[in-house]
């Protein structure tokens, strides 16, 4: 069996025109829903990928469209 313990990674996600968009909107109103969008993305990823409870999400990176992830060694063996 694997480790129980935690650490954090980094998850990169691809092109997204969404993202692009959004990101391209440079008033405050456009900041908030590419943060909205972001948070909403990484999160729905995560809830598809992983069983509830199993894992943290830190953050979520608006610059580079990605996110950071509490998540055991075992997890991220089976997702390759």
């Amino acid at each position: 069996m694997g480790s129980t313990r935690t650490e954090l990674y980094f998850v990169f996600m691809n092109y997204d025109p969404e993202y692009q968009r959004l990101r391209a909107d440079q008033t405050k109103k456009g900041a908030y829903e590419l943060d909205l969008y972001l948070s909403k993305k990484h999160d729905e990823l995560l809830a598809s990928t992983l069983q509830a409870g199993t894992y943290k999400k830190t953050l979520s990176l608006v610059i580079v469209d990605g996110f950071a992830v509490e998540i055991t060694e075992t997890q991220i063996c089976k997702r390759g």
